[in-house]
Order: structure tokens, then C-alpha cells, then sequence
């Protein structure tokens, strides 16, 4: 039996040029093929796309996505193109006729999909012109926008629940990749989505290795890092502050690498081309602010590193979520230190929220630094935070490759304690560390705290191991970083035990610094390729760069790497034989095919066969 062609399986096979659906595709595709709503929540790399383009196929009329970065939707809209999918945006960086065209196409049923971001959906004049097309569907992407507790809400979001009353038998599907069980509900209520099925898919990312470090020389931590394991490959890099994205990157443009700065201060057009220049150039790297990264569709970063730490476990995953989507091994690694804790109190005491968004803050805070802090598996605890249990060690975080060691810091903390309250209470870590060291520094002359029965005690340990002490002691909860004055430690009531010699404290041992591996300028592969293959693999990414390049996209929107590798293990002869690679589809292979075929049978010394 021939499947139809607007079938689910004909469309993923013969579009997009893969044979199975993957965990719960098939199931919302079923959904919304149907006419019924859903709610998807599934990790960056877990095939989202699929489950809104596939339906909005399916269904007659056009699919419109709601999403919320202009500059993103050229190049998803070019990846359909290139998938032979007749889909289009609607934003202003498009002249008064080109809209003019696109909106003739959507009245005239030619086009398949059409992505608006939510400004311009809301507007009167979009609502009444998509009142006289025919809708297969409303995909709301990145939904938790929705979210006023998170650091991407948009405000325009809120309002996108008037699709629903406008629009009631056009079903819609809102999807994200990262939300805890108070956010879902937030965007099924705010969206008006209570009746929609929900579809919960693993938040595990196998291939991702997380690490997480304290900073204790970060400008050296990075670079080694980089030289040692991703010379020539994408990666994003997040920092706190502009100041700080500015200056990291023009040290690394220093070091040799080509690093480009993204924040909200930049001007449009620098923006624009520096995302650009990432999704289309090999082996760029963004430092960047939060502001950069939702929805980013490049499938071959292959780290993400933080220089500061993430004010929530939601961001923190969201962002290392951009990293490894072809499924190819890839790392997140987060450097922190005290100073991120103090400076994130600091803002979340000064926000404008209520009492009860400060304490969520606050709470969410705490369990940042709580997986910084343990020494058990981080991927367990990621996922716990989730509420997803995972059944054993995954074996590819850092606690799993190096399990920490452990050391008896109860005498040390007993005197950091002891330390903290004789100088009053009132000074931040610093200080109290010089005193502990024995420190000559003309605070603790001003003071005259080197008459306090604790000053030199702690001189056997180094400040940075002093640091770390203070730093795991404020995560248990035995201190507190008081930002109403000055950023003061002080004892909390779970230290009392500790005092009276009634509990052991065991604490992390700080990590000796690594010995410094010898720089390789040459990229490594995410998956290593047999040296009797490279000249072939590097011919046929030689070939992928040129056909992009012809065609103004990004090399991925031609074939991805995991493409590219089956295509150099499976040596397809003929077209047949090339429609069987994963991601090949029909239109892929008639516009890419012939020249791919023949450089493969150049390197196998064969002429192209036909058929």
C-alpha cells in the first residue's frame, strides 16, 4: 500500500529525509493532525521542529509559527526552502512589496508555513488578514516567554491567548525546551492551553558532558580549555555582564581565536552580523549576555561554557541546551565563584518583584549552587530538579569521569566561623580570609583585628582554599551573604552544631590546577575520523561550504555533519542509494545530489551510477 503523500511518515521520509519518528513526534503530530491542542515541552535537539512543520503539512492551509527572534526566522525559513517546503516570514526587515508578496501567497493558499513574531501577530491588520486564509495551525515557539518569572519573558506573549478565541478550530501547540512543573502551568494557563494534551519528554542530553569548576584564574581555565579540547570548533561563551562580554572577547581575538561579542548594547546591525557570522562561518565563537541563544538552530556547537553562574537551573540547562544538538558529544562547562553568588543576591534583592518573587529567586538561587556544590552525579540532580528520576550514574558528567575528594574541613570551618564572629559580622570574605592568613592590609589596622584571637590561624591554607570554604559553607547553609550590608558573612543557626563540636563538616577538595597540554591548531572532530578518510571527509565539507556559500545559507542547512559522516561510511553510487542517508529527502537530493555523487565516485575512481 502507497502511503499518501500528505501522510506523517510520506512527509517525514520524502521532506526531511528520515525513516523514524523519535520519543513522542509521532504522537503530537497524531494530535494536531487531528485538530486537537497540545503542550510539548522537549530538550534543544529533540526534533521540536518536526512536530509543528510536520502537521502544518499535513493540514490543509498554512501553518503560522509564532517566534519570538526576527533574526532566526530567516534562516529557519531557508532550511524549509531548502527541504522544498514553501515557507516564508513576515517581520520588518522586509521591504513594503515584499510583504506585500508574501501576504498575496498566504491569501492565495501557496504558502505551507509562515513565521510572525508575536508583535506582529498581535497587530489588527495580521489577526484580519489571517482571518481570511486558511490556518492548519499556531505553533507558539519558546513558549516559556510566557513565563513572568523567567529571564526571556515577553510581555507580547501574554496576549497570544487570543488566538483561541479568534481562531477556535485552529489547534494550537506551544512548545519550549525548559520548564519546571510551575512554569508548565503557567504557559497552559496564560495561553489558555488547559485543555491541551501534554507531551513531556526526557530532559536527559546524553551527549552533553557537564563540568563545573571553581574559578580560581578563569581567563586561564577558558584557554586551556579551548586549546585542549575545541581549537576550531562554535561554541557560546556567557558572561553576566557587557562589560564583560566586551573584554572577553577581544582577549580571545588576542589568543587567536575568532571570538565575537553579543549584547543588548550593540547596535542592531552588529548583532544581526555577528549571528550571522555564527550560524553561517565554522568555528566562531559568541561571547555573549543571556541575550543571545533562544532559538538558535545551528546544530554543530560543540561547547558552551559560563564565566559566570546562571541565576536558575532552568537557564543554566536552557543555555548548555544550545550545545550538541546533532546528538555528537559536546560540553557545557560553568566556572563560579563567590563573587557570582553576591552579585546574583544583590540583583534579586533589588528587583522589582514582590516578596514572593524575591523568595523564588532567592530558592532558585540556592539549588544553582546546589548542583555546583554536590559530589554525586550532576546529570542525576539536573534531572531530579525536573522531576525526572534518571536510574543510574550517567557516567559522562565530571563527578562521574573524576569523582571529587572529600576532605574533614571541620577544624577549618570552625575557625572561619570563630573568625567571622569575633571580627563582628559586618565584613565580606575578603577580609576575613586576610585575618585567617595573617594578612598587614590597612582595613585590618583600621580595624585593629590583628588583636583578634583568631588573626594568622588559618596562614597553612591558601586564600583560595579559603575561598572555597566559604563559598561550599554558604551553599550548606552554615553562612549567609548578608547584600544589605556590604555584602557581609554571617553566621546563620545550622552552624551552632558545628561550634559545639557536635557535627562533621566534609567538604570538596579544591582541584589542583592541570598541567598545561600542548596547543593543537588544528579542529578537532566531534567524532573522530579515520585518518584513511579525512581527505574525503574534508572534500565533502570542502563541497557543503561552497554549495552554502552559492546559496547565502549556513553550511547545515545543506546536510548536517551526522549526514555528511553516514554519507562518508555508506559511499552512496546512486541516487537511490543517496535517498537512504538520514536527511536526505527528496528535494534535498535534487538540488545537492549530483555534485555530492560525483565527488564520491571521484574518490572511488568510478563513474556516477545511474537510477
Amino acid at each position: 500500500m502507497t502511503t499518501s503523500p500528505q501522510a506523517p511518515e510520506y512527509i517525514l521520509e520524502h521532506t526531511f529525509g528520515y525513516t523514524d519518528f523519535r520519543g513522542d513526534q509521532r504522537a503530537i503530530i497524531e494530535t494536531l493532525v487531528e485538530g486537537q491542542d497540545a503542550l510539548v515541552l522537549m530538550p534543544t535537539g529533540g526534533g521540536k521542529s518536526l512536530c509543528y512543520q510536520i502537521p502544518a503539512l499535513a493540514r490543509p492551509g498554512c501553518g503560522v509559527v509564532i517566534s519570538p527572534l526576527i533574526a532566526l526566522m530567516q534562516d529557519q525559513v531557508e532550511a524549509l526552502r531548502a527541504a522544498g517546503v514553501s515557507a516564508a516570514f513576515l517581520n520588518s526587515s522586509l521591504a513594503f512589496h515584499e510583504a506585500q508578496q508574501i501576504e498575496s501567497q498566504l491569501l492565495n493558499g501557496e504558502l505551507e508555513l509562515l513565521y510572525l513574531a508575536p508583535e506582529r501577530l498581535l497587530q489588527p491588520r495580521t489577526l484580519e488578514l489571517l482571518g481570511r486564509a486558511q490556518i492548519s495551525l499556531f505553533a507558539i515557539d519558546e513558549a516559556h516567554c510566557v513565563s513572568q518569572w523567567g529571564h526571556d519573558f515577553r510581555a507580547d506573549y501574554l496576549q497570544l491567548s487570543c488566538l483561541h478565541e479568534r481562531f477556535p478550530a485552529v489547534p494550537r501547540v506551544a512548545l519550549t525546551a525548559t520548564a519546571d512543573q510551575r512554569t508548565r502551568g503557567e504557559i497552559a494557563n496564560r495561553l489558555d492551553l488547559t485543555g491541551a494534551r501534554h507531551f513531556v519528554s526526557s530532559f536527559d542530553r546524553p551527549n552533553i558532558c557537564y563540568r563545573i569548576a571553581p574559578k580560581n584564574n578563569p581567563k586561564r581555565q577558558l584557554l586551556q580549555f579551548l586549546q585542549q579540547e575545541h581549537m576550531g570548533h562554535a561554541g557560546v561563551i556567557y558572561c553576566l555582564s557587557r562589560s564583560k562580554v566586551e573584554s572577553t572577547a577581544a582577549w580571545l581575538q588576542q589568543q587567536g581565536f575568532n571570538a565575537l561579542p553579543y549584547h543588548a548594547g550593540l547596535s542592531s546591525e552588529m548583532r544581526a552580523d555577528h549571528q550571522r557570522r555564527f550560524l553561517r562561518e565554522e568555528g566562531v565563537i559568541v561571547v555573549a549576555t543571556i541575550a543571545f541563544g533562544m532559538g538558535i538552530d545551528k546544530p554543530d556547537v560543540r561547547f558552551v561554557a559560563h564565566l559566570d553562574l546562571p541565576k536558575s537551573v532552568e537557564a543554566y540547562y536552557q543555555e548548555t541546551g544550545r550545545a550538541g544538538r546533532d546528538g555528537e558529544p559536546a560540553t557545557a562547562l560553568l566556572l563560579y565563584g563567590l563573587e557570582d553568588v553576591v552579585k546574583l543576591s544583590q540583583m534579586a534583592a533589588q528587583s522589582e518583584g514582590n516578596e514572593a518573587h524575591k523568595r523564588q529567586e532567592r530558592q532558585r538561587l540556592d539549588a544553582m549552587l546546589g548542583l555546583c556544590e554536590i559530589t554525586s552525579c550532576r546529570r542525576r540532580a539536573l534531572l531530579r530538579y525536573f522531576d525526572e528520576e534518571l536510574a543510574q550514574d550517567c557516567g559522562n558528567c565530571d563527578t562521574c569521569l573524576e569523582p571529587p575528594q572529600t576532605w574533614d574541613a571541620t577544624e577549618a570551618t570552625r575557625k572561619l566561623l570563630s573568625c567571622i564572629y569575633r571580627t563582628g559580622q559586618r565584613f565580606g570574605a575578603s577580609h576575613v580570609i586576610d585575618v585567617l592568613r595573617g594578612g598587614d592590609t590597612e582595613k585590618i589596622r583600621q580595624f585593629n583585628h590583628q588583636q583578634v584571637s583568631t588573626y594568622g590561624i588559618g596562614s597553612d591554607m591558601s586564600a583560595n582554599e579559603w575561598r572555597a570554604i566559604v563559598r561550599q559553607l554558604v551553599v550548606r547553609g552554615f553562612l549567609q551573604v548578608n547584600s544589605e550590608a556590604f555584602n557581609a558573612i554571617q553566621l546563620t543557626e545550622q552552624c551552632r552544631p558545628v561550634l559545639r563540636g557536635e557535627e562533621t563538616v566534609l567538604l570538596r577538595t579544591l582541584p589542583k590546577a592541570t598541567r598545561k597540554a600542548p596547543v593543537n591548531s588544528e579542529p578537532r572532530a566531534a567524532v573522530e575520523i579515520a585518518p584513511e578518510d579525512q581527505s574525503l571527509w574534508e572534500a565533502l565539507r570542502a563541497l557543503r561550504k561552497s554549495l552554502a556559500e552559492e546559496r547565502g545559507v549556513p553550511p547545515y542547512v545543506v546536510f548536517h555533519d551526522a549526514t555528511l559522516r553516514e554519507m562518508l561510511s555508506a559511499r552512496p553510487r546512486n541516487e537511490a542509494e543517496m535517498l537512504a542517508i538520514s536527511g536526505i529527502g527528496d528535494s534535498k537530493l535534487a538540488r545537492f545530489g549530483e555534485p555530492f555523487l560525483s565527488l564520491l565516485a571521484e574518490f572511488a575512481g568510478a563513474p556516477v551510477e545511474s537510477g
